[in-house]
């Protein structure tokens, strides 16, 4: 399927999930997060670098997978979402089977499996 050529039903499931995705990729790095800043094991600055780095290397995942919203990206962040493990079975249930396949061998080819 051309990453633009997607059902109208699709984008609308598309559009009612994404911001459900984008809380649960957000509670992920406040999770990731505070288990940095408790980690007692390590200095202060340690912390603050693995943080910043952290925060970095997610800030982009979260711009790859939620920025700029289109129709024509949806194929790819959808990918991303599923990659990210952002998405209940029941909730990419509700795409057309033929975008389901799509995000399935996308997301295989992307994590090599």
């Amino acid at each position: 399927m051309p990453l633009h050529d997607v059902p109208e039903s699709d984008w609308k499931v598309f559009r009612e999930l994404q911001p459900i995705a984008l809380e649960r990729f957000c509670r992920q790095i406040l999770s990731q997060v505070q288990t940095v800043l408790l980690d007692d094991s390590r200095t202060h600055h340690e912390r603050y670098l693995e943080m910043f780095r952290l925060l970095r290397e997610r800030d982009e995942e979260l711009a790859h997978a939620f920025n700029n919203p289109a129709r024509s990206r949806m194929i790819g962040q959808l990918v991303a979402v599923q990659v990210y493990g952002l998405l209940q079975p029941d909730e990419i249930e509700r795409f057309t089977e033929r975008t389901r396949e799509t995000i399935a061998l996308l997301a295989r080819e992307y994590t090599g499996s």
